[in-house]
């Protein structure tokens, strides 16, 4: 996967789910009247951004690179898979939006969790067809099976619930391992966010109060998180040779990084502000700093706060 396509999933997920946060929450019940006027604007909006987005995508990358007939490239040990589960959480984010912006136009229920549910595979595939007809990358298989991970994940919740009791969220820290190759993992924070994997954190953040009777007294926003995280990657499959400012080469381990720790569900705090409902929406994303168990295979560590 290459980095610039990176940030521009992630910055399509955000105009995504902009876009659901002035229409809709997509934790909504499937209640609402159909709309035909709603639905026109959801589809004409997503159809927008759909078409604009990839043009822009053509014009500003691809069109650069030299064109080839359609090819697979095997990407699938690069960065220790931390851009793979990336793929599965941008594309579980578009299909909440999805979902929330079907309720939104009253669809019929189905129809609105596999319809919008899918959104997210469907853009992000679309881009792994470009992908393949370029001669710098080619079509992954395995950025096809997150793309669709995801998504399934987000349907299958909502077909099972008709909620996510187990929702997908991402930490950040700063890593020490973006000042050897800035052009790679990132010159300044904003873009070590999105390229410097090293500081990335996946969580899988599952609730257990929804998974008890009404008269459970276990607190409805508390959950559950486990974590993964990987570090010692300046290169994508192998680490480059890399030398200090002395001349003098450095090496990095290159290892994984479980965690278990604790996380709040914003969007299940009762609030009758529907600008803090707006707020822990918007947000809920961001898994919540709090004490975490971290396992690698170097041992046991705790840390104070995890991310």
């Amino acid at each position: 996967m290459n980095l610039f396509k990176s940030n521009h999933l992630f910055t399509a997920f955000l105009l995504c789910f902009s876009f659901d946060l002035l229409f809709s929450q997509t934790d909504s019940i499937y209640s609402t009247p159909f709309n035909k006027k709603r639905l026109t604007l959801v589809v004409g909006t997503e159809t927008a951004l759909y078409a604009s987005s990839l043009y822009g995508l053509n014009e500003l990358w691809y069109k650069d690179y030299p064109r080839s007939s359609f090819h697979l490239f095997d990407d699938s040990k690069e960065w220790l898979q931390m851009d793979k589960v990336g793929h599965t959480v941008t594309s579980y984010y578009i299909g909440r939006v999805g979902i929330g912006l079907m309720k939104w136009s009253g669809v019929e229920r189905k129809k609105a969790i596999w319809y919008g549910g899918m959104l997210g595979s469907l853009y992000q595939s679309t881009i792994e067809v470009l992908d393949g007809y370029s001669t710098e990358w080619g079509f992954s298989i395995a950025d096809l099976a997150t793309n669709t991970v995801g998504s399934l994940m987000v349907v299958g919740q909502e077909l099972a619930w008709d909620e996510q009791r187990i929702v997908l969220k991402y930490s950040f820290q700063e890593s020490k391992f973006s000042k050897y190759r800035p052009n790679i993992l990132g010159s300044n924070f904003q873009e070590n966010m999105l390229k410097d994997y090293n500081g990335q954190t996946y969580w899988l953040s599952v609730n257990p109060s929804s998974f008890m009777g009404k008269e459970s007294k276990f607190p409805k926003w508390l959950n559950i998180a486990i974590g993964y995280g990987a570090e010692g990657m300046t290169g994508g499959e192998n680490n480059p040779v890399i030398f200090d400012a002395n001349g003098n080469p450095v090496f990095f381990e290159r290892y994984r990084q479980y965690y278990l720790s604790l996380d709040v569900d914003l969007t299940r705090i009762k609030t009758r502000s529907k600008f803090l409902r707006t707020i822990f929406y918007s947000v809920g994303f961001i898994k919540i700093p709090a004490p975490a168990m971290e396992f690698t295979k170097n041992g046991i560590n705790a840390n104070w706060l995890g991310f």
